[in-house]
This record gives C-alpha cells, structure tokens and sequence, in this order.
C-alpha cells in the first residue's frame, strides 16, 4: 500500500475528511430538505456535508501516487506534547467553564495550550493568558452582552 501512497498526511487528512461529510450528510438527511428556492432546515447542512467531501476527496487524490514520482514522504512523529496539552485545553475549558466562570477557564485553557509550545517560556504564557482573557471579556461580556459571569460559583461569583 506504501507505493501507492505519496504523503501519509494527505491521505489521512482526506479520509478523515470524507468521514466526517458522510457522517453529517447522513446526520443531515433526517431533516426536511424544502427546495433551493424554499430550504428546509436540512438543505444547508447537507450541501456543506457535499464540498466538504469534495474537498476531502481532492486532498486524498493529492497524496496518491499515480506514476513513478520518487520516495514517498515518511509520516514523521506525532507531536504528542502538543496533541495531549491541547487536547486537555479543551476539556478543561468545557469541563471548568460553568463551575469557575469564563475567566478562569479561559485562563488556564489558554495557559494549557501554552505549555503545548516547544517555545514556552512562562513570562510570555502569561501575558498571552492575561490578555486573552480581557480580550474574552470585552467580546463577549461587553461587546456582545452575554450573561456569561467571569467567576463562577465554585470561586464565589454569580
């Protein structure tokens, strides 16, 4: 199967995209389609599901090999600092953002995904977690006035 595969990555990334259009394609269908003058709430859904998967099938074909084109690129490590620590930032905002509030998970969804960069140095996580956290407020808090409280009730806010 290797000499029919020019780049791993390629490969993975359009069967990866493929399934994932299949899957909400057919997730799609369970609602009514309407016509593309009138659409119904599963039209829109199911056309996304559509170029996704076409585009998923154009980055496949791109890591084949058809002819004879040299050695194929070897997939290198995964960068499982990376992929775990980001990972973890994620859950850790979904899991932290009701008890502590957005501030605080914000905080450390942003400091967790720091730490997944080869270049961490703690001063400048920091900052960038401080920021972004004010950044997070002004949007959502000021800007857009979701009732979202900065503390929560686990740290004594609401």
């Amino acid at each position: 199967m290797e000499r029919f595969v020019r780049n791993p990555k390629d490969v993975g990334a359009g069967i990866l995209l493929i399934g994932l259009a299949a899957m909400f394609g057919i997730l799609s269908l369970d609602l009514p389609m309407g016509s593309a003058v009138r659409m119904g709430p599963g039209y829109f859904p199911l056309v996304l599901s559509g170029i996704l998967g076409v585009l998923g099938l154009i980055v496949f074909i791109g890591g084949l090999r058809f002819a004879d084109e040299g050695e194929p690129i070897r997939l290198a490590a995964l960068p499982w600092r990376g992929l775990v620590l980001v990972t973890l930032a994620v859950v850790v905002f979904g899991v932290g953002i009701r008890p502590l509030g957005l501030g605080p998970a914000m905080g450390l969804a942003v400091f967790i995904s720091a730490m997944a960069s080869r270049r961490f140095h703690l001063a400048s996580a920091l900052a960038m977690t401080g920021l972004m956290v004010l950044f997070a407020w002004a949007v959502f808090i000021k800007g857009l006035g979701l009732p979202l409280p900065m503390l929560g009730p686990l740290l004594g806010g609401y």
